[in-house]
């Protein structure tokens, strides 16, 4: 279904909610840029470190659209699992894995309390982002700490610049992106205003030095488009 979220004027902040979940699949290949080649980036690394029984957590996993590309690219009995807490989002994930006879574990849970255990690869599709500033070093060590001793953590964010002329440069070009996608300029406001102090991004370097500080001793770039930018961090 094609994301006309915004076409009305908002009557609160974004929240994941039934109207989100219904095109959400939609929003994030229009309005992220490169979304679906870095998925499939990720998807292959996991696939170059894929081994009988590995586990994979996928945070805020949504409609499960990165699980089960995943899961119909793997070769072996990986097991998957997604944790989110929009039950909105969680309802269409367990359509989709139903309707395609997919094996994947679907929890509804919060990211900040959940039990970090025996983890091998913990993945975050932008997500952080909607995690309060002051809590997502404490988030990120509860990841470092549940990852086995060769344990990785990938996760993409929208990142912000020092520079605030860069910074501005780059959020015209985004948004000039999201108009060749068929969003209106009523729509990109719309969206900007309902996503104020709800989606708080980090410049690239405080990503990095939180994955420092909680443990972890390499983090490089994955990818970057402008202001959008996929790490990883190696236990």
């Amino acid at each position: 279904m094609k994301d006309k979220v915004f076409k009305t004027p908002i009557a609160k902040k974004f929240e994941f909610d039934e109207a989100v979940a219904s095109v959400f699949d939609d929003m994030l290949s229009r309005s992220v840029p490169f979304y679906d080649e870095v998925r499939k980036l990720v998807i292959a690394l996991i696939l170059a470190e894929q081994e009988e029984g590995k586990k994979v957590l996928d945070l805020g996993s949504s409609t499960a659209k990165f699980l089960l590309d995943l899961h119909s690219k793997m070769e072996c009995n990986m097991h998957l699992k997604g944790i989110d807490n929009s039950q909105a989002m969680l309802d269409r994930a367990e359509q989709k894995c139903q309707a395609l006879g997919a094996d994947i574990s679907l929890e509804f849970a919060d990211m900040l309390t959940y039990p970090y255990e025996d983890e091998d690869i913990v993945v975050s599709n932008y997500t952080l982002q909607f995690i309060r500033p002051m809590q997502r070093l404490e988030l990120v060590e509860k990841i470092y700490n549940g990852l086995k001793g060769t344990g990785l953590f990938i996760f993409s964010e929208k990142v912000v610049f020092d520079d605030k002329k860069l910074d501005k440069q780059m959020i015209d070009i985004y948004y000039e992106y999201k108009k060749r996608q068929g969003y209106s300029e009523y729509e990109i406001a719309q969206k900007r205003e309902a996503l104020e102090n709800v989606l708080i991004p980090f410049t690239m370097e405080e990503n990095r030095q939180m994955c420092y500080k909680a443990g972890f001793k390499q983090v490089d770039t994955l990818f970057q488009w402008a202001n959008f930018t996929t790490f990883i961090a190696k236990k």
